[in-house]
């Protein structure tokens, strides 16, 4: 199947999370003809009942390519014209899944072995299926996340943290405001004094970022309001305690702050001689936990249009990730064998030149 064809089949599968069962079972059988071929192996590792994750593997995995099976809602069928594939997950992440399917297979036909294919649940909500697979590992030392860069290797990306504020008061008639508390104000007051913390900025991923997402409270325009919530969701770029000791700082006792959620930010391997970015959403990487070996970051698309009605992946982009993803691991493949070389002998210096940190690669660009 050809990768425009092998994508658009993938997109109308509708796969919203938690509905992945249906793109699940087509992901297993393609790969189960495919292992029949090449001798090969594939399970399926439940995540929960009708949610399962699909492995692959040809020998014993050095590298392996994953990504998530899962898209935001509205499910949207796909379309395509002469320069893109339409639809949802068009490349987030379904272009990016047939894209390492037709590498996988053009890999084998030219009998390179030695790694897997690894496709989870959950990413969209809660990684659920990458925290699954970290315990579960299979012995690989690269993985390749598959996220859209447009075709660029990730050197970073930034983490989450996550709050909810809670502002509690004391209704009475508006008329006698001196006879009640609002809880409102007193929200406001802390967004205010969060909106003025300074955050860190990093040289490699940039600034962290604050976004007041959601904000709800009051029961009537006419009644001081005696509760009042907003979430907030910070962008991190660095280890989180500054952070977190400024928002604590900014609030004092104005409102209650409940952790909801956090991600580390990940700095990322470069591979010689393929251009880098820097991106600032999250992915199933940190919930792989190096589980399945250092992590990479690529593929085909762009961020600004996935979750968008318009969401889309430039076909061009598609063939050459195919091209990208068989170079990545076989390139990755011959630095695992050096670094077994070097230690054989004794000599310390490990990756050679095939993997460099993203502080370096950023640096040569610089």
């Amino acid at each position: 199947m050809h990768v425009f064809e092998l994508t658009r089949t993938l997109i109308d599968i509708p796969s919203v999370t938690p509905e992945e069962e249906q793109v699940g079972v087509f992901l297993h059988d393609y790969l189960a003809r495919l292992c029949a071929a090449h001798d090969g192996h594939v399970e399926t590792m439940e995540v929960e009942p009708k949610r399962l994750n699909v492995f692959a593997r040809f020998g014993e995995p050095v590298v392996t390519l994953s990504t998530h099976m899962d898209t935001v809602p509205p499910f949207i069928p796909s379309r395509e014209d002469d320069e893109n594939i339409w639809g949802r997950g068009a490349c987030d992440t379904k272009g990016i899944i047939a894209s390492m399917l037709i590498a996988a297979e053009r890999l084998l036909e030219s009998g390179v072995r030695n790694f897997g294919l690894l496709f989870v649940v959950g990413e969209e909500r809660n990684s659920a299926g990458a925290y699954h697979a970290a315990l579960n590992p299979r012995g690989s030392r690269f993985v390749i996340n598959g996220e859209p860069t447009e075709n660029q290797l990730a050197l970073g990306s930034k983490g989450a943290l996550r709050y909810e504020l809670v502002a509690r008061g004391r209704m009475a008639h508006s008329a006698y405001p001196e006879l009640g508390e609002s809880a409102i104000e007193k929200l406001l007051d802390a967004l205010q004094a969060i909106r003025q913390i300074k955050l860190p900025v990093d040289p490699v991923l940039g600034p962290s970022t604050l976004n007041i997402g959601t904000i709800r409270g009051g029961r009537a325009p006419n009644v001081i309001p005696d509760e009042a919530r907003a979430e907030i969701f910070i962008r991190l770029v660095c280890d989180s305690e500054s952070t977190r000791d400024a928002i604590r700082d900014a609030v004092g006792d104005k409102v209650g702050l409940n952790d909801v959620l956090e991600i580390p930010a990940i700095r990322m391997a470069a591979v010689e001689g393929l251009p880098t970015t820097v991106v600032a959403y999250t992915t199933d990487i940190p919930a792989f936990n190096g589980a399945w070996g250092q992590p990479l970051l690529l593929g085909p698309g762009t961020i600004h249009v996935a979750h968008t009605l318009d969401e889309r992946v430039p076909k061009q982009q598609l063939l050459d990730a195919v091209e990208i993803y068989q170079k990545m691991v076989k390139q990755l493949q011959r630095t695992d064998r050096a670094s077994n070389d070097s230690k054989g002998s004794g000599n310390s210096g490990g990756f050679g030149r095939a993997v460099r940190s993203g502080a370096d690669s950023r640096e040569r660009q610089a």
